[in-house]
């Protein structure tokens, strides 16, 4: 009985025990989910502030500012501080001249405490509390539209410079600029701004962000310079994190990455002693892509499981970010299966994220870039049961989303998978769903191009009213300085200052010549880009044909010479003019492919003008092509008897030949009857290119090209003449 009574006991202890750890650990739970929560809903920003004496308003360096519980930081030397906090968090100013202040964060507005001063002084000119108001207030609206309005934001800085009176003033207004520049991408003006900035006064603020900006404008040296420059000790805690988290994104920038891990080690444990949980999780798992990169998988793979599990303890949106990391980790090294499972969690936890933050077709946490990842991988494992649905399901959430790159390297896929799954017919069905996609993605990035062309006009047209103002205050100093001295000098100035302005003038007009010469060259790589798939899926059609009616020989010598054409086509492509003879033989090939089909339908002749030197005229490469084309299969493959199809190139003058394209075929008002209510809708992507082509050209080249099209007959079969105009260099 005494036995009994003895187990019993233990048992129940050993119960206790289980239910009190139990419970500890359900608390802990909690808790980590309240912070979680907490995180979430109130995010840390940066809170810019200044300390100033009430009756003079002059400011106090060296006080003491702390979060309760949290970031640490000093005033500057002209009374100026920013630190970390969250909404709800209590400021306490110290300093041995006033009362201890304590300020309860609510927003993140900048922040003026003034306090009574240790001695009465004279009372400040209120003209003078009024200019430093006004402008602080213009430098908060600049942080309130940055996200929101680029334009607005330069305004404000603008505006601010024109209240500034001191040489700080205006170099936290740069600085702010250059935030503005770097939110916005333009790193090249974040660069200028950020150096104006240091000129005005030197922080390490400024020095931070000139030295990511050089990172981000691709100046790697410049940025390992400014970085390995600034004072560390003169750093705080998270400036010094982040002063080595650059250092780290730069090596990793030129591939040095054992440089990047040291920097990246360096920054970790200064988050660690001072509990910066955010570059904690960032900095792990940056170590662990460098790991990755170096081929180091199995330290990267330990990496990752720090950066997830501390990420974990981190906002939801962020947990679900490093999964996205680690799992391009995971397909980066075949581990196909860690992959599929960790992106069906991430496709599963993302639609809560969703209700709390809006998620755009950039972010890596889209469902429709997740669904095409998962899709991707088991097609990597050859498991197409599960690809197809995953891949079909990314191409239905990414067309809801108006995600057209997903959309179209989904169905790229898609047809792939059909392809290897050995279902022809339904890849040859998603490979004409793919080029449609594309073909409408290039219509998306030309209107991308033109927005931002006007978006760069826009902001440098705002560029210029700072760098105006600023030219103005310069001057403006200059010549209150020059007050005392005589005419002559005030002269010299002025025209100094004329001069200035006349050179920045003159190197944005070269600067805006540059840029357009550049935007036009891209468009007629893009528009060549686009003429050569077009020529070729017209050909391999042919081709097809030929195999349609198993006429194998004449299949052989058609590929043969087409090949040889290809061949000649590629190696002009990049060219934006190639010599007359050149395009002479390549249309003297394709238009003798084209007779080898419809031997039947037309006969062609081409004839050269002896006096024409073929030599010494220059022509956009598949410029004339488009026509052949068009004659033959709109014009002479519809004609009942047998047509001609003329290429005549004659000398119009000793600067200028001419080269017509004609035929006797049906002319274009019959061919447009003749088309299907579907192929009326659809517009030449041939036809549309080259006068794309034709209009850049003739403004980079002053009018070299000219081309008319005109009906020439009067009889049934109208016909179609093409007369194209080239002038000499």
């Amino acid at each position: 009985m005494k036995q009994i009574l003895k187990y019993s006991i233990i048992i129940l202890l050993l119960l206790f025990s289980i239910e009190t750890v139990t419970g500890q650990n359900n608390r802990k739970e909690k808790e980590n989910e309240a912070l979680k929560l907490k995180a979430e809903k109130n995010p840390f920003f940066s809170i810019r502030g200044s300390v100033r004496e009430s009756d003079t308003y002059k400011p106090i360096s060296k006080v003491n500012i702390e979060v309760n519980g949290g970031d640490y930081t000093r005033t500057d030397a002209n009374g100026a501080f920013v630190i970390k906090a969250r909404k709800g968090d209590e400021l306490i100013i110290r300093h041995k001249d006033f009362q201890t202040v304590y300020h309860v964060i609510e927003n993140n507005d900048r922040i003026t405490v003034e306090v009574e001063p240790a001695e009465t002084r004279q009372k400040a000119n209120s003209k003078f509390k009024t200019d430093i108001k006004a402008f602080n207030a213009y430098i908060d609206s600049v942080s309130k539209y940055k996200k929101l309005d680029v334009e607005k934001s330069i305004a404000f800085v603008g505006d601010a410079l024109s209240q500034s009176t001191t040489q700080s003033q205006n170099g936290l207004a740069h600085l702010v600029l250059a935030d503005v520049y770097m939110y916005w991408k333009q790193y090249d003006l974040a660069v200028t701004s950020y150096r104006v900035s240091l000129q005005n006064e030197e922080t390490n603020e400024a020095k931070l962000g000139l030295a990511k900006a050089y990172e981000r404008n691709k100046n790697y040296q410049e940025s390992l310079e400014t970085y390995n420059a600034i004072d560390k000790k003169s750093l705080s805690n998270y400036q010094l994190v982040t002063l080595y988290e650059g250092l780290g994104d730069t090596y990793f920038s030129i591939k040095n990455y054992q440089s990047s891990v040291e920097a990246y080690e360096k920054g970790l444990e200064v988050a660690n002693k001072h509990l910066i949980k955010p570059k904690i999780v960032d900095l792990n798992s940056k170590i662990a892509q460098s790991y990755n990169s170096d081929g180091r998988v199995d330290k990267a793979e330990q990496f990752f499981g720090n950066s997830l599990n501390l990420a974990e303890k981190e906002t939801k949106k962020r947990a679900l970010e490093e999964k996205v990391t680690v799992a391009d980790f995971q397909n980066t090294n075949r581990n196909y299966s860690e992959e599929i499972q960790l992106r069906k969690e991430i496709v599963e936890d993302v639609e809560g994220v969703q209700k709390d933050s809006i998620i755009v077709n950039e972010s890596p946490l889209t469902l429709q870039k997740q669904n095409y990842k998962i899709g991707n991988a088991y097609f990597l494992q050859k498991d197409y049961e599960n690809a197809i649905p995953y891949l079909e399901k990314s191409i239905e959430e990414a067309d809801a989303k108006g995600d057209l790159i997903v959309k179209k390297d989904a169905t790229k896929k898609l047809s792939d998978v059909h392809v290897d799954a050995g279902n022809f017919e339904k890849a040859k069905e998603t490979l004409e769903d793919y080029k449609n996609v594309v073909d409408e993605l290039y219509i998306k990035r030309e209107q991308e191009l033109s927005q931002a062309d006007r978006f760069r006009r826009n902001i440098i047209a705002q560029q210029n009213r700072i760098t105006s103002l600023e030219s103005d205050r310069v001057l403006t100093t200059s010549l209150n300085q020059a007050r005392t001295k005589n005419q002559q000098l005030i002269i010299y100035s002025l025209i100094a200052g004329l001069i200035m302005l006349l050179i920045t003038a003159f190197f944005m007009y070269k600067y805006i010549k540059q840029q357009r010469l550049a935007n036009n060259l891209l468009a007629l790589k893009s528009l060549r880009s686009q003429m050569n798939p077009h020529f070729i899926f017209n050909a391999l059609n042919s081709v097809n044909s030929f195999i349609s009616i198993n006429d194998e020989r004449t299949a052989n010598k058609y590929l043969s010479d087409f090949s040889y054409l290809m061949r000649a086509v590629l190696e002009n492509s990049e060219e934006d003019f190639i010599p007359l003879q050149k395009e002479i033989e390549l249309l003297d090939l394709y238009t003798k492919l084209e007779h080898f089909r419809f031997q039947d339908k037309f006969d062609y002749s081409i004839t050269v003008d002896e006096n024409v030197d073929v030599e010494s005229f220059q022509i956009p490469p598949m410029l004339l092509q488009p026509y052949i084309e068009n004659a033959v299969w709109h014009g002479l493959r519809y004609k009942t008897e047998k047509g001609h199809l003329y290429i005549d190139v004659s000398k119009k003058s000793n600067d200028e030949i001419t080269i017509t394209v004609a035929d006797d075929g049906i002319g274009r008002e019959r061919s447009k009857e003749l088309k299907t209510a579907n192929q009326q809708k659809q517009k030449s992507k041939g036809m549309g290119n080259i006068q794309k082509r034709v209009a850049i050209l003739n403004e980079m080249y002053k009018d070299k090209v000219d081309v008319f099209i005109d009906d020439y007959q009067d009889t049934e079969d109208a016909g179609t003449k093409v007369v194209v105009t080239i002038k000499k260099d």
